[in-house]
């Protein structure tokens, strides 16, 4: 959550020239996700995690344009953040239904 917020609320963010389209959409989305299922697999319900996740990558756009200088909000920013969310929700799923337990 850390690199969350400092990726989300830092006043300017030098992004570095990847030769990779859309670095920065990417970079959301596995951010998000991160969060997501780290979450998830540490127990916090996942709807709610997730309805959380989505009103911060609203509220963090939203400031990112309104009170933050050289920020801007993103729609396609808020998509990215979206999408990890549901990436890192799928993740969680998988682990937790590919995880294997010791018999006894």
């Amino acid at each position: 959550m850390i690199i969350q917020v400092v990726a989300l609320y830092w006043p300017r963010i030098e992004t570095p020239d990847t030769g990779v389209p859309s670095a920065d959409k990417v970079a959301h989305a596995l951010i998000f996700a991160a969060v997501m299922a780290t979450g998830c697999l540490a127990g916090i319900p996942a709807r709610w995690l997730a309805l959380g996740l989505a009103a911060h990558a609203v509220l963090s756009e939203l400031i990112q344009h309104v009170v933050l200088p050289d920020r801007t909000g993103d729609p396609l920013d808020l998509l990215a953040d979206l999408a990890g969310i549901a990436l890192g929700w799928y993740v969680a799923t998988y682990v937790r239904r590919h995880r294997t337990t010791p018999t006894s």
